[in-house]
This record gives C-alpha cells, structure tokens and sequence, in this order.
C-alpha cells in the first residue's frame, strides 16, 4: 500500500489544504497569531502520519500517528479559537470539526491496525 492510498492521509492533506485557503484571507495580525498556529497544526497531521508510515518498525509509525493526532486536536482547539474570535464562520467552523472528528476517528482505527501487527516486529 502506498501512503497515498491511506484514506486517513487523504483527508488529513485535505484539512490542510482548506485550513491553508481560510487563513489566507485573514488580515496580516490574524494570519501571524492564530492563522500560523492553525495551520502548522493542521499540516502536521499529514506530515507525521508520512513520517510514520516511511518508518520500518509498526512501533514507531504508531509513535508518529500519536503526534498526528495529538496535532488533530491543537488544530481542533486553533479552529475553536477562531471561530470565538470571529474569523471563522459557522458554516466553515462546522465542516472543519466535522472533518477533524472524521480524521479523529479514522486515526484511531489506523492506529489500532498498525497495533495489531505488533508482532510482525
């Protein structure tokens, strides 16, 4: 299987990407305080689930998918913050934490595969 193929990488690049195209229409103070916080977050679940999976050992890909998901969550609460401060609208706050739960869930299912084959170590 490829990366690629992972449907939870799939929409976690896919959160990225919609977190980045929001935050870029925010004026500059809010692009530098909660824009930047948000969108490292979000692009962080994608880019340690990638680390995770090019790692040899199921060990350390579920290590990486841990910090995925602990990144999941800050972007949840960044997503929050915006929303209370007004720079995210309803309609778009309710689709990215509907996505973010969907992530969420699938992330644990991915994790609790890769620990099924702990020991193919």
């Amino acid at each position: 299987m490829k990366l690629e193929e992972l449907n939870v990488y799939q929409l976690s690049m896919d959160l990225g990407e919609k977190v980045w195209k929001l935050v870029s229409r925010w004026n500059y103070f809010a692009k530098d305080t909660v824009g930047k916080q948000l969108v490292k977050a979000a692009d962080s679940v994608a880019a340690n689930l990638s680390e995770g999976f090019g790692r040899f050992f199921y060990k350390e890909n579920r290590q990486f998918c841990y910090y995925a998901r602990g990144s999941l969550y800050e972007a949840k609460t960044w997503v929050r913050k915006a929303h209370m401060r007004n720079l995210i609208q309803d309609n778009d706050y309710d689709e990215i934490v509907s996505g973010i739960d969907s992530i969420g869930v699938k992330l644990n299912n991915y994790i609790k595969s890769i620990g099924k084959r702990k020991d193919d170590e």
